[in-house]
């Protein structure tokens, strides 16, 4: 714990060994929430078009507009949704209680709200980027199964030195994957949803790749944190995102081992492109 309270921003000091701790909402302020509403505005705005149905139904039914809201409160909506519950922590938690807690049908939330004069851009996911990016699609059956899965298979990856490899996969599909539909592509990753310039690059951006997913081309693929995806893969549902992914991923590491990284503006052959109108 020492080392993560050491680099990062977050009160660590008062969280249990599993990293939850108390949200304790009334420590909010009035300006607190303002931002709060003025970030959940500013995003919604951007929603029409581009967000996925799931996630756009999901969020309407929240209606998480007012003020930052009460995790306690959502999670007993999305308990009987879907058997998921939300837990406060101070901020990014080590690997294995991330796993942990998705494994178990938690997902962590981060209890603080960046700084006004964060409001384009926070190094670190915050309470504004994990709720209202993440939470909506956990509503979804389908991507719900998915997210614990993924936890599952990152605790087996953890003891098997494969991290580096099932970080790509959660990096392209949980927070910048792509959805193929009727009307074209659209968003349900929650580093897209939750940014105020990457939707639209993400869509009507001449510059990225829009490529079909393929389990062995993500996980051999790199990523920028710090600006713009050069890539995003876009999947045809999110019932055939956990049948795609659910073989045992142990032979599948031994065999990328041997291969180069990809870089993130690369293409290779095999790339499926995908026009982002329908």
């Amino acid at each position: 714990m020492e080392a993560v309270a050491n680099n990062l921003r977050g009160d660590y000091a008062r969280a249990g060994p599993d990293y939850v701790l108390e949200q304790r909402w009334d420590d909010y302020t009035q300006e607190d929430h303002a931002l709060w509403r003025r970030l959940y505005e500013r995003q919604r705005a951007l929603l029409p078009g581009y967000a996925c149905e799931a996630y756009r139904e999901s969020l309407a039914r929240l209606d998480a507009y007012a003020a930052i809201p009460k995790l306690e409160q959502t999670s007993r909506a999305l308990k009987l949704a879907t058997g998921w519950t939300l837990v406060a922590v101070p901020g990014l938690i080590p690997d294995e209680h991330f796993f942990a807690h998705l494994s178990e049908r938690r997902f962590p939330v981060t209890w603080w709200l960046r700084k006004p004069e964060e409001f384009d851009y926070i190094a670190e996911p915050d309470v504004f980027h994990d709720f209202f990016g993440h939470v909506p699609m956990l509503f979804d059956g389908a991507f719900a199964d998915y997210m614990q899965a993924y936890g599952l298979g990152g605790l087996k990856a953890a003891r098997l030195d494969a991290l580096k490899m099932l970080s790509r996969l959660y990096w392209y599909t949980v927070e910048f994957g792509l959805l193929k539909t009727h009307a074209g592509l659209r968003i349900y990753g929650a580093g897209i949803l939750s940014s105020g310039g990457e939707v639209v690059h993400a869509i009507d951006s001449i510059r990225p790749q829009r490529l079909m997913f393929s389990l062995e081309r993500v996980m051999r693929t790199d990523y920028h944190i710090d600006r713009f995806q050069d890539t995003y893969f876009v999947i045809e549902s999110f019932e055939r995102l956990v049948s795609d992914t659910a073989g045992d991923f142990a032979p599948l590491y031994q065999r990328l081992r041997a291969l180069p990284a990809i870089a993130p503006d690369e293409a290779v052959p095999g790339d499926e492109r995908q026009s982002a109108q329908p």
